[in-house]
């Protein structure tokens, strides 16, 4: 990716090239799951306009949304917030399909030809433009074979409905299938990787870094705060039947998702050592933990939500300081994943049963996952 800079009406944001193309999107990308209140929670329209109103003077151009956000009306909002604003052209809009929203109508959901061709123009039309920048394929189907996806994709590039194309909560073999298809066809490449990625879900370090890397798609993250826990608003020992313990992940709407059942002790660890960092360097644990994740390898964007500007306000700093080595160490000391087979063999101590123990440093096009990583980062700069 390559790092361009821009001046703004308030600050320098920096945008980077996504992928492999030439698409320039800002380090922050608007999440507007928020917008709209119309499943239980979210924020009215006058709240997510100054939201989205502090992004843009910010020098932020990068916007994620769904087709099944707030059933359709964080679209419609975006789209009305975008046309209002008169900023289309220089505005970078990602919305996603898969959901199924009319339940009994299985082709009005997944990943096959029919409902991605229902799908966008669906989208099209609730955001009020003639095309997206980025159409994410939202989540796996377990059905669809990728050469159907990624041919559809591809069709709807020459049509000139989308520019370019991601994959967002897939396994990391069927991405690779589907480059590797996009390769050998001719077809438009993949661009990004829309994952979830913080300090307390880290699992995407297994495979997703080297194949982002390695073939040309950008990581955008989703959740760098995991869903609010980072944030340091949850406390030990916090009684989700409490009303007065408010937060998704104490909304009563998420019960049962696994995906939000995040108060554990090695999550209460990673929490406890994020506050010992923020107040070392002064800042907000959201901040940290943000700062964290825009500058591990690989990573074009972050994905950043917010229900009031204040909240988007401090998060938009989270780029204006850098954490020291020893301080990122205590962070990745703190959340280390545990991978598990095959990723325990592959480990540096074991490289010596292949290497003979002799030295073998690589080349970053070469087949050797660490080091390649670890070239990435110096590369751009970053620690880890």
């Amino acid at each position: 990716m390559t790092k361009v800079t821009m001046t703004t009406r308030v600050q320098k944001m920096e945008y980077y090239t996504l992928g492999n193309s030439g698409l320039k999107v800002s380090r922050f990308c608007l999440g507007t799951m928020t917008f709209g209140d119309n499943w239980g929670w979210g924020s009215e329209k006058k709240i997510a306009r100054s939201v989205f109103d502090t992004f843009i003077d910010a020098g932020g151009n990068f916007f994620d949304t769904a087709d099944i956000y707030t059933n359709g009306q964080s679209e419609q909002l975006l789209g009305a917030f975008i046309k209002d604003a008169n900023i289309r052209d220089q505005a970078v809009i990602a919305t996603k399909f898969s959901i199924n929203q009319h339940p009994g109508n299985p082709n009005s959901g997944g990943n096959g030809r029919k409902n991605i061709m229902r799908a966008v123009d669906a989208s099209l039309k609730n955001l009020g433009t003639e095309y997206l920048d980025l159409y994410f394929l939202h989540l796996w189907d377990r059905i669809t074979p990728p050469d159907e996806v990624i041919g559809t994709l591809d069709d709807l590039v020459r049509m000139g409905k989308i520019l370019h194309y991601g994959l967002s909560d897939i396994p990391a073999w069927y991405a690779s299938r589907m480059q590797t298809l996009a390769e050998t066809k001719g077809l438009k490449p993949i661009n990004a990787l829309q994952l979830q990625y913080s300090l307390i879900e880290r699992n995407i370090e297994g495979e997703y870094q080297d194949l982002a890397i390695r073939y040309g798609m950008g990581l955008v993250a989703w959740s760098p705060l995991a869903s609010g826990l980072l944030s340091g608003k949850y406390k030990r020992g916090i009684d989700n039947d409490d009303p007065t313990a408010v937060g998704r992940l104490t909304n009563k709407a998420a019960k049962g998702n696994p995906g939000f059942d995040l108060f554990n002790e090695r999550n209460w660890g990673i929490v406890d050592e994020l506050e010992k960092v923020a107040k070392d360097v002064g800042r907000s644990m959201a901040q940290v933990a943000i700062n964290w994740v825009a500058n591990r390898p690989g990573v074009g964007s972050v994905i950043v939500g917010a229900t009031k500007p204040q909240q988007l306000e401090d998060n938009l700093c989270a780029l204006d300081f850098s954490l020291s080595n020893q301080q990122l160490s205590k962070l990745n000391a703190a959340s280390k994943p545990n991978l598990g087979f095959p990723y325990d063999l592959m480990s540096k101590e074991n490289q010596a049963m292949i290497t003979g123990g002799a030295t073998v440093g690589s080349k970053p096009n070469s087949y050797a996952p660490q080091e390649f990583i670890d070239a990435t980062a110096h590369s751009l700069g970053r620690n880890d």
